[in-house]
């Protein structure tokens, strides 16, 4: 099949997912009329995460741009795996919204919440206490599937596992800004998929 296909569909699912995020962190700057500046996380680890960021974004448009300049990290996937690709992408950027509607103007680029910022345990929230870690490395494992493409796969991977680091810095921050309610939400929660067992 022709790539073309295959790229307009990894573009729909990333810059669909990619503008849903946008709209809800410039709303959540806007509706708490505080702009948090990422230099606020100033830790090694947030350095690493950003470099790390960029090159997992432009590893995308790169292979949006020409596919061939990709061709090197190419698996070799069958068609139907790269479609499958495609309606998990959808599934993600379902779980995106969800997320979002979810956290509302809660949403920081650093690890510090907001002034007046409130415990979510609502929406996804309720079973996953950091699903923007999980659902983000998704929506770029689905493109990966759909690019064929490893070396997306593995940044994804990379990604996720710094933040994974990161994670007990916020639930840190979170522990000292809500105390006792955000232990006990941790009792009931996953990290980053939902807890099936008590």
């Amino acid at each position: 099949m022709n790539e073309t296909i295959f790229r307009i569909l990894a573009a729909l699912i990333l810059f669909t997912g990619a503008g849903i995020s946008i709209y809800f962190r410039m709303k959540a700057d806007r509706d708490s009329g505080e702009r948090l500046s990422r230099s606020a996380d100033g830790t090694p680890m947030m350095l690493v995460i950003r470099i790390g960021g960029l090159i997992l974004w432009l590893s995308p448009i790169v292979y949006l741009l020409n596919p061939q300049w990709m061709a090197w990290s190419k698996i070799g996937l069958p068609e139907w795996m790269r479609f499958f690709g495609f309606g998990f992408g959808i599934l993600v950027v379902g779980l995106i919204y969800w997320l979002f509607i979810s956290i509302q103007s809660g949403i920081t680029p650093v690890s510090t919440t907001r002034t007046n910022h409130k415990l979510v345990t609502h929406g996804i929230y309720h079973w996953v206490r950091h699903p923007l870690y999980s659902v983000g490395t998704s929506l770029y494992i689905a493109f990966a599937l759909m690019a064929d493409n490893w070396f997306i796969i593995l940044l994804a991977a990379l990604a996720f596992i710094a933040m994974a680091i990161r994670t007990p810095k916020e639930e840190a921050n979170l522990i000292e800004k809500f105390g006792d309610e955000y232990r006990e939400y941790m009792k009931r929660t996953g990290r980053f998929l939902p807890k099936f067992s008590k």
